[in-house]
């Protein structure tokens, strides 16, 4: 890792106070992975960075330091995306629970970087909450080496479309009655694995799909935003 970096374009996933006037931010880079910094003087009235450091903006930031928290020289908005609102808002902070449980520091991915700008537009502008979440998760699960075989059982037999699966950790889908509760099928399989979420059935299961996943690499521990929004729902 550079000792310096200047410029570097970026999202602000979390900030805590540091001190008396400073902050220590979390930032999600493109060519450098998840970062801390400190942020000295944000918390002052007259800080050129106090109105910069928003979440679900994009920056452009700069840094030095060598150690795990470095210093953060500089901030600025780059522009471009609508704030998301209301139920958009507890999504884009569901996103960034995930980046920052999930993530391991100083690990690039620009795909998933790339991908998380996308969904934040997607939740901005009221597309499908449920088709923009599901495509961040599964880029998420692909670029951090969690997401399973899409296109084969754990016999290593190709997934049969017409048949139904249910998701084992450390072995993979193994046939299962379509009646199961918990079972997805193999059309939606393929479906996922060609990228695609747009039918309401690919979405629905991919959504238990996806948190069995989660669950399972969280080790069981609940994700805060999550159950905001299922009491959200139960009201």
């Amino acid at each position: 890792m550079a000792t310096n970096s200047r410029d570097e374009p970026a999202w602000l996933l979390h900030s805590t106070p540091y001190r008396e006037t400073s902050l220590v931010v979390d930032l999600f880079t493109r060519e450098h992975g998840r970062i801390a910094a400190v942020a000295k003087g944000a918390k002052r009235p007259r800080s050129s960075l106090r109105a910069v450091l928003l979440q679900f903006q994009p920056l452009r930031v700069s840094w030095t330091g060598r150690r795990e928290l470095r210093t953060l020289t500089g901030a600025e908005w780059s522009g471009g995306v609508d704030a998301p609102r209301g139920d958009a808002l507890l999504c884009a902070f569901y996103l960034n629970e995930l980046l920052m449980r999930l993530l391991a520091r100083e690990d690039p991915h620009p795909l998933l970087f790339d991908a998380y700008g996308e969904a934040l537009s997607q939740l901005g502008t009221r597309l499908s909450l449920d088709e923009a979440l599901r495509r961040f998760e599964w880029t998420l699960l692909r670029e951090i080496g969690y997401a399973p075989d899409l296109g084969h059982d754990a016999a290593r037999a190709p997934i049969d479309p017409a048949r139904c699966y249910g998701w084992r950790p450390g072995e993979g889908f193994v046939a299962r009655d379509c009646v199961s509760p918990d079972s997805v099928s193999g059309l939606v399989l393929q479906e996922l694995a060609e990228g695609r979420h747009g039918s309401v059935a690919t979405r629905q299961q991919a959504k238990y799909l996806t948190r069995a996943i989660l669950s399972h690499h969280l080790d069981g521990a609940p994700l805060s935003t999550r159950q905001i929004l299922i009491d959200l729902q139960k009201l």
